[in-house]
């Protein structure tokens, strides 16, 4: 009689389950990983975005830009920053570069900081807010529980 080769069902079954049990463990942590890799991503871009102003506050003499930040990638060619990076808060907004910017926007008007993206003060009107500050604008919290617009 011939002894025939091969994997019974039963063999082939518990395969498929630790298969199964394995992926529903690293999934997860993949997922994780992705998003900690974008609030990282972030906090880069924050601080580019920072330093950026800071060349600038320097060469203009004690002076932000009183508009739009995005005075900072026009002027000379880019010559504080090229682009403005995206702010990546997941799940709450999608990767964006926009900024609400102006004297109201501050860290305590709930209304104007969960819009996502980068708030900047072109104005003293708070203590907690000087003038020429940059944050992200969302008040959501990340993976460690820190609140966004508190970077």
């Amino acid at each position: 009689m011939k002894k025939i080769k091969g994997f019974t069902l039963i063999e082939l079954m518990i395969v498929v389950a630790i298969i199964g049990i394995l992926s529903a463990i690293a999934i997860p942590k993949f997922a994780d990983l992705i998003r900690k890799s974008n609030e990282g991503a972030t906090k880069g871009n924050l601080g580019a975005i920072r330093s950026a102003l800071s060349i600038y506050y320097g060469e203009q003499e004690g002076w932000y830009p009183t508009t739009n930040p995005g005075v900072l990638m026009t002027m000379d060619n880019g010559k504080y920053i090229k682009s403005i990076p995206n702010a990546y808060e997941p799940p709450y907004h999608q990767a964006t570069n926009a900024f609400a910017y102006g004297t109201t926007v501050t860290s305590g008007n709930a209304e104007n900081v969960t819009a996502g993206a980068w708030a900047y003060q072109t104005a003293s009107v708070t203590t907690d807010q000087p003038w020429g500050t940059c944050w992200v604008n969302c008040t959501h919290t990340d993976s460690k529980n820190t609140t966004w617009s508190a970077y």
